[in-house]
Order: structure tokens, then sequence, then C-alpha cells
């Protein structure tokens, strides 16, 4: 009896795989198949703790538990990461400085219904539960309490969520740039701009990482899916409609680093940035969404 078998490059999640079948007589090459294999959505958990020693402990665990993890220290930094990055859950502690967890709830929730919010708190009472609970909490967790029942608990109430797991986007903003990467919206000055797909992809692409200096090969591999589009001109040709796009803008927000790549900042225009503004009007190779 023959047995096929898929044999790859190791590591590789997508690509072509050589088939091989084992017999009698030894193994021969059959031909090549594609093997592609989705990457699994990591759900993105938003940890708010006063206590450094907690947070950092909290983080790392849950980190290790495959969830993406940022941290707040008080309530106001939590309402402004909850809202840039839409997290999938929220372990909201109770006492925090400023504001407390129940108000701070009260605010997200006010903003947005989908995100599951796990209340923790020192305290055991009914009286402080059903405060939570009316604030817009799904659950409650107590101190003490181990890192496997908080993990239970937060898959319980993903599972519970009616959103996919890292599905809910990100909100990100700079001078007076908006990008909503989960509706595939920007705005400028308040106003609607008027991007394709891959000129939105790639302008979060550099957004998402402001200050950090991106290739035409890691930009194209990050937008395309592939390095190949990177030898040609065509990323610099989508740059140079997102800089007409942004034209209306008080800032400069995509820099060129010349033969280097690209990099987001936002800085005010000033005159003094004019050169790294300008794109190769050399470019002449027709870009390709």
């Amino acid at each position: 009896m023959q047995r096929h078998s898929l044999l790859g490059r190791t590591g590789d999640v997508s690509g072509r795989y050589r088939v091989y079948t084992a017999g009698g007589g030894g193994r021969r090459i059959l031909g090549w198949c594609a093997l592609t294999v989705s990457a699994i959505k990591t759900a993105e958990v938003l940890v708010v703790e006063d206590d450094a020693v907690i947070l950092n402990t909290l983080a790392y665990n849950l980190a290790r538990q495959g969830f993406g993890v940022q941290k707040a220290m008080s309530g106001a930094e939590a309402l402004k990461m909850a809202r840039q990055l839409r997290p999938d859950l929220i372990l909201l502690d109770v006492m925090l400085p400023g504001e407390s967890g129940i108000r701070v709830c009260e605010k997200i929730r006010e903003e947005d219904q989908e995100v599951v919010i796990v209340m923790v708190t020192a305290k055991d009472a009914e009286e402080d539960k059903v405060q939570g609970f009316e604030a817009g909490a799904d659950d409650y967790v107590t101190k003490p309490f181990g890192i496997k029942e908080l993990v239970a608990r937060i898959n319980a109430n993903l599972k519970r969520s009616t959103a996919s797991p890292g599905a809910r986007g990100r909100i990100l903003e700079a001078g007076d740039l908006w990008l909503d990467t989960k509706n595939f919206t920007a705005r400028v000055k308040d106003e609607p701009m008027n991007l394709r797909l891959k000129e939105f992809e790639l302008l979060v692409a550099l957004a998402s990482q402001p200050g950090e200096l991106k290739s035409r090969e890691e930009l194209a591999k990050e937008v395309w899916g592939h390095a190949g589009v990177g030898s040609s001109r065509t990323i610099d040709v989508h740059i140079r409609r997102i800089r007409a796009s942004l034209g209306k803008s008080d800032y400069e927000y995509v820099h060129t680093a010349r033969g280097l790549g690209y990099r987001f900042e936002a800085r005010p225009k000033d005159g003094s940035n004019v050169e790294n503004s300008v794109v190769d009007e050399r470019a002449t190779v027709e870009a390709h969404d």
C-alpha cells in the first residue's frame, strides 16, 4: 500500500510542498501541492491595574497563554487605550487612583457595547459586584486568584462574545489624522479621505509603528503579502497618492529615507521637512491594487 506524505520547509505556514509516494521501491516525487495554514486570530486583552508588580505579572502570564496584551495604570489611560486599540477584553481593577474602576467601566460601556469587561477586586461583598454589573461589567474576579482560573474566566467570556477575537480593529490617531482599521475609514482634519484599499493598508502599516523605518520590501510583504512588488516603483506611486490625499493636513506624515524606505511621523508643516516629503517623480511604473 502506498502512503502519501507532505514534506515542506521548516517554519513555513504556506507555500509549495513536494508530495512523495512511499512504497517498496522507495520514494519518488509525485508533484507539488499548495498548503496554506490560516493564521489564528489572537484575542487582545487590555489590563488596567495601578500596581506595577501585579500589572507586569498579569501581562507576562497572559502573554504566555497566547493573548495579545496591552497595559494601563490609570482610568484616563485605560479610556484612551480602549478607544484606540479596541481590545477584545478589558481586565479592569476596581481600585484605581482618581476615577474608580466602576466609573471607568461606565464610560467604556457608553462608547463600546461589544468589549468584554472583567472586573478585578479585592472586595468580595455582593454590593460591590452588583455595582460592577450595573456599570456594564460582564464578570468579576476576586483577589487573590490563580492564573489558571483567570485564563478560564477570560476564555469563557470570549466564547460568549459576539465579536471574533482580534477582529475589532484599531483606531490610530496622529496629528489631525484618524484611521479606523476595522471599517477601513480615514479622516484628516475631520474630513473623509478618498483612499484606495492598498493605499489605506499601506498608510496603516506605517502609522501602526510611528518612527520606525520600513523598507519597500517590508511594506510589500505586509500589504501585498510578498516582497516582489518592492523591486518596482509601485510602493512609491502609492506613497505619492497617499501624500496627495493628505495635502489638506497641517502635518507631514510619510517621510522618505532615501535608498532605505519610509518612516511615519506627524511633523508640523513648517517648511523644514519639504525635502523629505517629496516623492521621486521619476516613478512611472503603474501601481497595481
